[in-house]
């Protein structure tokens, strides 16, 4: 549910930037020129932004295409919130743990439904706390999914499937020893405390925090309002496109809310707790386990610090839309930032809440990106699927059809990709470059991703 490609990383590499203690949020205009100008250049086809301000006040701007119809973006439009639900189920989490219901540390296994049996490594088990951190040893996304309908990729894989999966796979490393982002992991860890809970994890979600916080526009199944207030979601290229569905992993990233009430989320997650479910979200924005130097991840949300400066954030896309949760605790401030095109723009955020943080300059032109002709027979060679070596159920699938070469990512849309050299090809969507390296001196042929300044191996599969 991630945003494009390996956007996570993109996230991380902003954390050396400090928060000013001194600074206020944007006024109106300048929150609506940055939503504005990001619509206008073509990046996006419609945004909403909420901040709240340290005294508790929230203030909304709109601008773009709801895409359905002729109304509209505002506060009451619906959004799917892709990865931003994996808050919610960490929220539901630490609430159980907080009701004495489950235990952080205890084998998942103790709570798994009749028929699914979770794999281990070296006698030891995957807790829900590794599920919950991110360091569980499961994969983004189980191996057996079919991705019948790309546009809609989850909405065949059942819990039958799951069960098939966690049943025949091997951990490729010890819970608790690395972060890996997972899909699976989280879905697993939602479908977990539903089946403990004796609800749906739709009921579960809807009485332990939408009903108590008033967020009675947020769920999985659209009802008859919000149906009509739905946006149409779009691709990364503006194209309209399906919703989501993801029965069996609904954890990871079913949500669909409105802005106005995820200002009830942002709220109760900012200043003192004033019930136990807001004790229970101080509790998921602990960090707990180290990502990186300045980037650590509590129960779910990711926290990024520098100096005496930092903010916690979880970011979230599916096929059509993109969303984005960011608290400044020490500054009690807080943005959303909700979008019915996939890849939100986390920048915009970002800078809002820390205008050190820079935005995202528009990618040039072909022309300006030294685009240039390469024939058919050198592209057909780069065809083929790529696994990436540092996370092996990440794949990309290279195709070519009428001289573009395209590249899909695993759970993602297809993109072209364009040439500026023999080897090196440029996405026009998103800041990102593939070198494609052909086979040599027994080394197999492969492909670089070079994003959010890494540069990342994927193997070519014989």
């Amino acid at each position: 549910m991630r945003a494009l490609l390996l956007s996570a990383i993109v996230m991380i590499s902003l954390a050396g930037s400090a928060i000013a203690q001194t600074r206020i949020l944007p006024d109106d205009p300048k929150l609506l020129e940055l939503i504005k100008s990001r619509v206008d250049d073509g990046r996006a086809t419609g945004l909403v932004l909420g901040v709240m301000d340290a005294d508790g006040s929230t203030r909304i701007v709109s601008y773009g295409d709801r895409g359905a119809d002729a109304q509209p973006l505002g506060p009451e439009t619906v959004f799917e919130i892709g990865s931003v639900t994996k808050v919610f189920t960490t929220t539901l989490l630490a609430d159980m743990v907080q009701r004495g219901e489950v235990s952080l540390d205890a084998p998942a296994q103790q709570y798994a439904p009749p028929g699914m049996t979770l794999p281990t490594l070296n006698g030891k088990a995957i807790t829900l706390a590794h599920l919950a951190e991110q360091n569980s040893g499961l994969p983004r996304l189980p191996s057996n999914m079919s991705f019948a309908d790309m546009s809609n990729p989850y909405a065949d894989y059942t819990a039958e499937n799951l069960n098939t999966f966690l049943a025949s796979h091997t951990l490729r490393r010890d819970p608790g020893a690395e972060f890996e982002y997972s899909n699976l992991g989280m879905g697993l860890l939602g479908l977990l405390l539903a089946h403990r809970s004796g609800q749906t994890y739709e009921q579960l979600v809807k009485t332990r925090i939408l009903d108590p916080l008033g967020m009675a526009s947020t769920g999985i199944a659209l009802t008859p309002p919000m149906q009509t207030r739905l946006a149409q979601g779009h691709t990364a290229e503006g194209a309209p496109t399906a919703n989501w569905d993801l029965p069996a992993l609904a954890g990871a990233g079913a949500l669909r809310s409105t802005m106005n009430d995820m200002m009830r989320f942002l709220d109760a997650n900012l200043g003192e707790p004033a019930s136990d479910l807001e004790r229970a979200m101080r509790f998921t924005q602990t960090p707990r386990f180290t990502m990186s130097p300045n980037t650590r991840i509590g129960l779910g949300w990711i926290t990024v610090t520098q100096g005496d400066g930092g903010f916690i954030y979880h970011d979230g896309g599916t096929g059509g839309y993109g969303a984005i949760v960011i608290l400044d605790r020490k500054r009690n401030v807080g943005v959303v930032l909700l979008a019915n095109r996939t890849g939100v723009p986390d920048d915009i955020a970002m800078h809002v809440l820390d205008p050190s943080i820079p935005l995202t300059p528009k990618p040039g032109p072909a022309s300006e990106r030294g685009e240039i002709y390469v024939p058919p027979e050198t592209l057909a060679a780069y065809a083929g699927i790529y696994t990436l070596d540092s996370a092996p159920d990440f794949k990309l699938t290279v195709t070519l059809g009428s001289g573009q070469l395209q590249v899909q990512a695993t759970g993602q849309q297809k993109f072209p990709v364009f040439a500026e050299s023999a080897t090196k090809f440029f996405y026009k969507i998103v800041d990102a470059q593939l070198t494609f390296v052909s086979a040599a001196d027994s080394k197999p042929a492969h492909l670089i991703l070079h994003q959010g300044g890494l540069d990342q191996k994927a193997t070519k599969q014989p």
